[in-house]
């Protein structure tokens, strides 16, 4: 199959405060430690404790201060009474078809995150969820527990591997990037500048991954439910009920009933960021 070369359409990266001041202070250490040799130890300390929090900030996945990260559509989407449903970690044979087939029922639309070695082993269902209206987004190319820990480089092939391959199978590129399990480091958001790629996390999230109990999951998606939302379920790697059935399948009809009863239109996130 030939590959289809996204577009790249680069952003320029502007770091937030935070990493403004972070990398002041690693510029100024050396400076500092030749000026100042004898409080070495003090130099460490600060550097060290600086290095903790950006270690911290990265384990917590809806934090916007070490860089750009969406939790809520846009102002002009939320006047239009729109919330965004996403899906991680599919796509799925057993489940994703039935996950499209729920969304047509209630004129729904969505955003897929699909890891790209998982999308490159289910082709055909990329393309479908394409078909039937939804988004394929970028979310990584392995989804390995270890992604908040790699280098600049690392960071490099997986973001734009994942995009080169998403971009051949769906025909189109991805515009958003959703970091596996939301953990990150620093060096995450020049990356995602340099693919042109905006990073997403959710409003709230149902724990659908891990928590076998339908009822629970609902409550937790559907606590607080207002226009703007971006909430977050799994078709891939989902948490199943004792009947072995997958948890986000007893949720999502129940979900979508709850969000037309709102009064709101579930859309893509491409669909929400429209101008």
């Amino acid at each position: 199959m030939a590959f289809a070369e996204p577009a790249v359409l680069a952003r320029r990266w502007s770091p937030q405060p935070l990493m403004r001041l972070s990398l002041t202070l690693y510029a100024g250490a050396l400076p500092a430690l030749l000026v100042f040799p004898n409080h070495w130890l003090a130099i460490a300390l600060v550097l060290l404790g600086d290095h903790l929090l950006l270690v911290g900030l990265g384990m917590w996945p809806r934090s916007r201060l070490m860089d750009r990260n969406i939790l809520h559509l846009p102002e002009a989407a939320r006047l239009r009474g729109e919330i965004s449903l996403t899906f991680d970690d599919g796509p799925d044979p057993a489940v994703t078809p039935q996950v499209l087939e729920l969304l047509d029922r209630h004129g729904a639309k969505a955003s897929f995150f699909f890891p790209a070695i998982q999308a490159a082993a289910h082709p055909a269902l990329v393309q479908e969820v394409i078909h039937r209206g939804h988004s394929v987004e970028n979310h990584s190319y392995r989804h390995a527990n270890t992604f908040a820990c790699y280098g600049w480089r690392r960071l490099r092939r997986e973001v734009e591997l994942s995009q080169r391959l998403i971009a051949g199978f769906a025909g189109r590129a991805p515009e958003f990037f959703r970091a596996p399990m939301g953990l990150r480091n620093p060096l995450l958001d020049p990356v995602l500048a340099l693919a042109g790629l905006r990073q997403v996390t959710w409003t709230r999230r149902g724990y659908d991954a891990v928590c076998g109990v339908s009822d629970k999951v609902l409550q937790r998606l559907c606590h607080g439910l207002a226009a703007g939302d971006i909430l977050l379920l799994h078709d891939g790697r989902a948490a199943r009920e004792p009947s072995g059935q997958p948890v986000v399948l007893s949720v999502l009809p129940q979900l979508l009933a709850r969000i037309d009863a709102a009064g709101l239109n579930s859309v893509s996130l491409p669909m929400a960021f429209r101008p």
